[in-house]
């Protein structure tokens, strides 16, 4: 593959969880990647502002920032705070789509925590969209339901996308969380159907899965997802965006950036890219 070929391919930043924000964005600039996706905590060691530039002036787009959400807590002012913090933050990056993650359970009541999730999203909503911004939801891999996500499935998200525009509030698709749905086809072709595909985020499901399941998330190639089957739902709904890689591992983490770059792109072009564009 040329180089032209890696544009639609976004490095996440946890992927090179050892490298700064400035090494991530000269190391996939370098790499001719077309896009990279941003952590909030990588953003703040830098500086906004001076994370905006330098993005800029590499020619990189924001495929993403991670992350808002967690909108379950007790401290309704004190997410809604942060969650107003993070759509600035993401329109001075540039980026239209701010993932969220949007809570775990609270005291045992699923149904609450599920209620609290929608009150809140819609205080943000007008916020998002005064600065341009889409709430993207993300939908967890049921493991995470008690601490991380009470939406599990495509449709739930969807659900909750619902009342408001698709230039509002997207959702995720994340081949991690969401390669198990037996009704992800669907949920694909649904989300695509309303515009609502916000970001495409891929790694693989590793088996045994690690002690801690958050940092189980391999290279492409290294589990048991089907890319090839995912990625041509994705492009059959319509989504032309960012393919972004984002890996949560212990062993990646102890691998040199450069390498590992390398390596995540070599499985885009093998695993990933074909089913882009096949017809």
């Amino acid at each position: 593959m040329s180089t032209a070929d890696y544009d639609r391919l976004s490095l996440n930043t946890m992927t090179t969880k050892g490298f700064t924000l400035r090494e991530a964005v000269e190391a996939a600039a370098g790499a001719g990647l077309g896009g990279i996706g941003l952590w909030r905590d990588r953003v703040a060691e830098e500086g906004l502002d001076t994370a905006a530039k330098l993005v800029r002036e590499h020619g990189l787009r924001v495929s993403s920032l991670c992350r808002g959400g967690f909108l379950t807590g007790a401290d309704a002012t004190a997410a809604f705070d942060d969650n107003r913090r993070a759509i600035e933050e993401a329109a001075t990056l540039g980026t239209a789509e701010l993932v969220l993650v949007v809570g775990g359970l609270v005291d045992r009541d699923l149904p609450e925590a599920r209620r609290r999730v929608a009150d809140r999203l819609d205080e943000l909503v007008p916020y998002a969209v005064e600065h341009d911004v889409r709430l993207a939801l993300e939908p967890l891999h049921p493991v995470f339901c008690a601490d991380r996500a009470v939406i599990s499935t495509l449709a739930q998200a969807l659900a909750l996308a619902a009342p408001y525009p698709a230039s509002a509030v997207g959702v995720v698709v994340d081949t991690f969380h969401v390669w198990w749905d037996p009704d992800l086809a669907a949920g694909i072709a649904e989300a695509g159907a309303q515009r609502r595909i916000s970001a495409y985020q891929v790694c693989d499901w590793l088996v045994p899965m690690a002690a801690d399941p958050l940092v189980s998330r391999g290279m492409m190639g290294d589990g048991v997802i089907d890319f090839a089957a995912i990625t041509a739902l994705v492009r059959d709904a319509g989504y032309d965006g960012d393919v972004e890689v984002e890996i949560f591992n212990e062993k990646v983490w102890a691998t040199a950036g450069h390498t590992v770059i390398e390596t995540m792109k070599q499985r885009y072009r093998d695993l990933v890219a074909p089913a882009l564009t096949a017809g």
